[in-house]
């Protein structure tokens, strides 16, 4: 599809769109665990199409937002319960000749092809509904494989070891969002909470300079990159604009009147209902009025999309979510 033509009808709609990333709902719907959806591309892909039967009304479909499955392609230690999100254990780099020697793993490492027939078969039960990947931020790849605290002290003390790491971070994930594209879907929601840590230069240079390396070389008219970062408080949106993405999705800290008013009109404003303490913990009533509350303040901008502040965790009250659509449908 045109996706670039989507986008610019999305915005002049007239009407604000609704795409909530919410797969684990759709994992629960089909009866499957977590670990059976994140190593097998046919149960994802089959959630994905469980969510959209049960909400139709979404405006776009969106894989699993896992956040390992790349660390675990570079060699990284890998924990896989049963019913709940994919964490990385310890530390894969700690050396300058550690990170030297790290090898760029190929699209066919570890999960990777279970993620690749997600996407391509998702997109097959779509039809003409867009389907979104999912990927890690280079910044964020980088932290799990080198330790998050060791990679905050470390862009300071051993800055080009960091910098080294970071292109080869960059080097995979642009190859997997190559070989992404080769599936169908219309672009990639990236993932990048840990720059969120840094102040807004730091962000520029230890990973916006890096995503928009991957833009460049995978973004045009038929994929588009929507840059995920819930650490952003507001402190780096500029950064993140500064990468060409086509969308920024924001988590729940952020203002999203400000960061709509800090973004490119033509490009997608996406957030943020709190996944966790509104959409999982709060009653359908409080659902319903912070997603009307959003809408009000948000709905006057053409290019606002109301998503959730991150992917939802699992064991989510599926009256919640039916709350969400009533509340974007009123």
């Amino acid at each position: 599809m045109n996706t670039d033509n989507w986008i610019r009808n999305l915005i002049g709609s007239g009407k604000t769109a609704v795409i909530p990333i919410m797969t684990h709902s759709g994992i629960e719907l089909t009866g499957h665990t977590v670990r059976q959806a994140v190593t097998d591309g046919e149960v994802h892909a089959a959630a994905v199409e469980a969510l959209h039967r049960r909400f139709p009304t979404a405006d776009a479909a969106t894989v699993i937002m896992d956040l390992t499955v790349e660390a675990e392609a570079f060699g990284a230690e890998l924990y896989l319960p049963e019913h709940e999100i994919p964490s990385i254990i310890g530390r894969l780099v700690s050396t300058p000749e550690e990170v030297e020697a790290l090898a760029v793993p190929t699209v066919m490492s570890s999960r990777i092809p279970e993620y690749l027939k997600a996407d391509r078969l998702a997109v097959q039960y779509m039809g003409d509904k867009p389907v979104f990947g999912g990927v890690i931020g280079p910044f964020s790849l980088a932290g799990r494989l080198y330790d998050m605290t060791e990679i905050m002290m470390g862009i300071y003390i051993e800055p080009d070891t960091i910098r080294l790491l970071l292109d080869k971070c960059t080097a995979f994930i642009t190859s997997y969002l190559k070989e992404m594209k080769k599936t169908g879907v219309a672009g990639v929601i990236m993932a990048e909470p840990a720059a969120g840590l840094l102040g807004n230069d730091d962000v520029r240079e230890f990973s916006s300079t890096y995503v928009r390396q991957i833009i460049e070389e995978v973004q045009d008219d038929s994929f588009a990159v929507i840059l995920h970062n819930c650490g952003n408080t507001g402190h780096c949106t500029e950064a993140m604009v500064m990468t060409g993405a086509r969308g920024y999705h924001f988590g729940n800290k952020a203002d999203m009147v400000e960061a709509l008013q800090q973004c490119p009109s033509d490009a997608l404003v996406m957030g943020n209902i709190d996944p966790v303490s509104v959409l999982k913990d709060a009653l359908p009533s409080v659902v319903y009025e912070k997603t009307a509350e959003l809408m009000s303040s948000c709905s006057k901008y053409p290019n606002f999309v109301l998503s959730t502040g991150c992917d939802t965790p699992p064991n989510l009250p599926i009256h919640n979510i039916e709350a969400l659509y009533r509340a974007a449908e009123a």
